[in-house]
This record gives C-alpha cells, structure tokens and sequence, in this order.
C-alpha cells in the first residue's frame, strides 16, 4: 500500500485488513491507529526503480495500491510544478519500472482524480470517455501520472487500472483538506470560511476504499474506471448538512466575501456506471452518514 498512512491509504489498509489480506503500508511516517503487518518507511519521491522494486520481491507483493499524491497533510496543497511532477508523476513512472521488473505478477491500483478530466457545463455527469484537458497544474500532473499507467496497461508491460475518485468525506479527515477544516472550525463553534459557487460529487472515504480492493480482486480489468456517488451538491448544501449532521444551528456558518480556488470547473458529478459493471461496487454511506461520522469520529 504506497501512500498507506495518508486520509485514503489508512482506509484502504484497514480494508484490506478486514477481508484478510497481508498488507504492507509504505510512506515516509509511521501514523497511530494504522492497519496495518508491516509499516516501511520510505520515501517514494526520492526513491530510486530498484530501491522499489527490492521492496516488492522481498514482500512477494501481488497486489500495489499507489494512493500517493502531490497534495497531502504533510506537504500541503500549494505546491510548486516541480514538487508535483515529481510526486505525481516521476512517481509513479518509478513504480511502473518496479512492479515490470518482478518475476511474479502485480496487479496494480492507481488513484487518480475526476479532476483529470475537462470542466463540464451544469448538470452533465462525466464518464469514461470525456477529455481530458484539465485546467490546474496539480490536475495535469495527475493526469500524467494516470496516462503513464494507463499507457503501460494498453501496452501489456503491467496489470493496472485507474480510479479516478472525486472528492471525499467521512470519518478521520485529513486536517489540512476541506473536510477537515470543517470539522476543526465547527470544533470551536463557527464555521467562518469562503463557500465556492460551485456543485460537488462527494464520496464517503470507506466506500472508495472498498472501490480499491473491488479493483485489486479483479485482475484483467484495466482502463478507468470513475468512482463516486453519482450524485453533485451545492458546497453550501454540503456545508450546512454537515452543520446540521453535526448538530449545531446553521446560525455558525459564516460565508466570507473572498473568491475560492479550485481543481477544476464549478461543476462536478461521476457517472459511476462501469464502476457498477465491472467491479461490482456502488456507494454504501449517504452523505448524511459520511458526514455525521466525520463529525463524530473527531
């Protein structure tokens, strides 16, 4: 599991866990509470091909979950274009050149983003086969790394798919993502912050999870495969439904004059139906649930 101590990865350890998998949790700090049989510690930046690819033949891996990303609780979201080509992309070409060189086969998860794709007019939901013309740095770079992967499962060189997963939610936010903050503001009684004018595709953190491993069971399925919950919500809906989620009057929401940045277009929503066709998976937990246990798990 690369990335296994971020917001997705400990979920996805904790998966894996659960259906009885042996699992091996890399990034560069121990976290408590992982799920983890082995935790090693490694900088997958920085790493050489080789120095990953030992890694893999001394784990006898047969399954590598990449959930590492650019923008991350340790490092922050404002980064520069060389730290995103490095971590989105330069990384995953080295995991690439390691899981190619192992004498067993490796069946190979990428996450990527909904993101990657070109903004969308109001109310389209995006599938498989929109463009993919995305308008951020961090969003190109994604895309590069998801294209390096999907370029070497196109040329039989790996067993790979790519799951481009919209935003999440749910219990353990990380502290620096939008979630998050929210849960740090409401903890002191006011959620004072700018609310984007825009629709978002929001997806329970457990349930993307439980996408990952769906993914990792079926070797053979490659391509992209989006997952979400299918459905776009106002981020003032999704704003004032954790409030209410939580338990507090809406009186506490504060909406500040100042413009919002983003990843991508003012309009997001997953067509999740390959999903549903080819890894059998749809989404468990209502945004309500997501978000009343973000709260509670705090």
């Amino acid at each position: 599991m690369l990335g296994g101590t971020g917001w997705v990865g400990r979920f996805v350890c904790a998966e894996l866990a659960q259906r009885g998998a042996r699992v091996v949790a890399v990034a560069r700090g121990h976290t408590e509470g992982l799920r983890c049989d082995r935790f090693v510690s490694l900088d997958l930046s920085r790493a050489s091909a080789a120095t990953t690819a030992t890694l893999l033949h001394e784990e006898s891996a047969d399954v590598v979950v990449n959930a590492t990303d650019a923008a991350n609780a340790t490092d922050g979201w404002d980064r520069t274009e060389t730290e995103l080509q490095r971590a989105n992309v330069a990384l995953v070409e080295q995991v690439l050149r390691a899981v190619r060189t192992q004498p067993r086969p490796v069946r190979l998860v990428h996450l990527g983003t909904m993101h990657e794709y070109t903004p969308v007019d109001f109310g389209v939901a995006v599938d498989e086969s929109a463009a993919c013309v995305p308008e951020s740095a961090y969003a190109r770079t994604k895309l590069a790394g998801s294209q390096a992967v999907l370029d070497a499962a196109s040329a039989g060189a790996v067993d790979a798919i790519v799951l481009r997963s919209v935003n999440v939610s749910g219990p353990q936010p990380s502290r620096a993502s939008l979630p998050g903050k929210l849960v740090t503001l409401l903890t002191s009684g006011q959620v004072r912050l700018p609310i984007a004018d825009a629709h978002r595709d929001w997806l329970d953190v457990r349930d993307l999870a439980r996408a990952v491993v769906a993914a990792a069971q079926r070797p053979g399925v490659c391509g992209v495969v989006n997952i979400g919950s299918g459905r776009a919500v106002a981020m003032r809906e999704f704003v004032e439904t954790f409030v209410r989620e939580a338990g507090f009057p809406q009186s506490v929401i504060e909406d500040l004059p100042t413009e919002v940045r983003g990843y991508g277009g003012s309009w997001l929503q997953a067509d999740v139906g390959r999903a549903v066709d080819l890894l059998d998976w749809q989404p468990r937990w209502s945004l309500q649930e997501s978000l009343r246990d973000m709260w509670t798990s705090r």
